[in-house]
């Protein structure tokens, strides 16, 4: 077990940010999150967050996750003095982190979000894992990797509409196809800058300019990246005159996306 003391780690607002559609609650009030082929269980406590992992797994893998390396307080504190909202939101949403997502996983999930509310986003890329996913942990776990690029691209469009995809059904099939063809190497596109990387995302049929930001934003870890959603939208014409000013943090607007994203919905 592995103690994570730090006002800047909070697993529920973590899993609450929409960033991650594979970090559910469970019935005891603790968290399972499924990422890089591991099934990791998670709780937050008194004392801090606990993680259910040996040392070697956490330094290996779950501190990059988390983006633990990163001191999300200086970055709260460079908010703009007179930016009173920005600020509660900053407050609001403190223990949210940026988590390093796998950009395949990542496509194919904020492809399936398009016009779906969280409940239902999560709901199908279940049924893709359930069904296509290989197995995690013991049989009594009832887990599923992420299933692969040449696993979903050997399929036809049915399989996917059987999983509730609707006419993104097409779309995923298409991404599936891309990268398992080599068509779209997501492994090199992370050595592309911003601008080559939106390029080569917005070839993906069904990937927008919203969708690909998603992506760079929580798939490459591209901090400066600021999706717009109905949530952003409204707090942007609240609060900004129509605009959050960007260009005023170009290395950690996505961040800041994050905690009015979280502030908006939990005030709302």
């Amino acid at each position: 077990m592995i103690m994570i003391n730090n006002p800047d780690f909070n697993i529920r607002k973590i899993a609450e940010s929409g960033q991650c559609f594979r970090l559910n609650q469970n019935p005891d009030g603790g968290y399972t999150l499924i990422a890089k082929g591991r099934i990791l269980r998670a709780l937050d406590t008194p004392e801090g967050s606990a993680l259910d992992c040996p040392q070697e797994d956490f330094d290996l893998i779950w501190r990059h996750y988390f983006d633990l390396e990163r001191d999300y307080a200086s970055i709260r504190a460079a908010v703009d003095p007179d930016d009173v909202f920005l600020r509660s939101a900053c407050d609001y949403g403190r223990g949210i982190r940026m988590l390093r997502q796998d950009p395949w996983e990542t496509l194919v999930s904020f492809i399936i979000s398009q016009r779906k509310n969280i409940p239902a986003i999560k709901a199908c890329v279940e049924a893709l894992c359930s069904r296509y996913g290989e197995p995690l942990g013991n049989e009594n776990d009832n887990r599923f990797a992420f299933p692969s690029a040449e696993r979903l691209a050997a399929l036809d469009e049915g399989h996917f509409i059987a999983c509730s995809l609707g006419y993104r059904a097409k779309y995923v099939l298409a991404a599936a196809r891309m990268v398992a063809s080599g068509t779209l190497d997501l492994f090199a596109a992370n050595q592309l800058d911003d601008n080559g990387l939106m390029e080569a995302l917005l070839r993906v049929p069904g990937v927008g300019e919203k969708v690909a930001n998603c992506v760079m934003l929580f798939g490459y870890h591209r901090l400066g990246r600021f999706p717009r959603d109905v949530w952003i939208n409204r707090a942007e014409e609240n609060e900004y005159g129509g605009s959050f000013p960007v260009s005023r943090y170009p290395d950690t607007a996505g961040v800041l996306q994050q905690y009015i994203f979280y502030y908006a919905r939990g005030k709302n």
